[in-house]
């Protein structure tokens, strides 16, 4: 099942994060920026543990940012990267923002969802105003990739999936 976070998610979710973080393929995330943007996220729940999770950040008014998708080493392979990505192009559509983008270190898996590698410098909401401030700025490794929610919802209707089939997969 795959719903909005709630408070009582956010130490799951930090576990998650340090997991990757430790790893180097995400930025350090605190419980204060957990909880300052617990609305921005999705969670994935198998028996009753969280498993994975995503935020979708509202970055201008054409624009929001998948950020921090996580999914735990043993759920990988399940597919609950994809239904979050799902998830958050669906949500991104329902706010009626244009175009979402992410940064990520394995573009390949937004590329197989239809994302598109773009430069940084497409970006400028993000990169002069966050990325800027990062103290990997200067040596970045992470790919940007956006894509358009009306690519989404040709792609999406060319696939078969409903929204209908998205709305009932999201519960909460």
């Amino acid at each position: 099942m795959i719903r909005r976070a709630h408070v009582r998610d956010v130490r799951a979710i930090k576990t998650l994060v340090d997991a990757y973080q430790e790893e180097g393929v995400l930025l350090p995330r605190t419980l204060n920026d957990l909880y300052g943007h617990l609305r921005d996220f999705f969670v994935v729940v198998h028996e009753g543990q969280i498993q994975g999770c995503v935020a979708l950040e509202v970055v201008w008014e054409d624009l929001a940012e998948i950020r921090t998708l996580v999914v735990s080493h043993e759920a990988r392979g399940h597919g609950y990267g994809e239904a979050l990505i799902l998830v958050s192009m669906e949500e991104a559509l329902r706010l009626e923002i244009p175009r979402v983008f992410g940064l990520t270190m394995i573009p390949e898996f937004f590329t197989n969802l239809g994302f598109e590698i773009v430069p940084k410098e497409t970006l400028p909401q993000k990169v002069w105003n966050v990325c800027v401030n990062c103290p990997k700025f200067t040596d970045c490794h992470e790919v940007a990739v956006a894509m358009t929610t009306k690519a989404w919802a040709a792609q999406r209707d060319k696939i078969g999936v409903s929204p209908d089939a998205i709305a009932a997969a999201f519960v909460g």
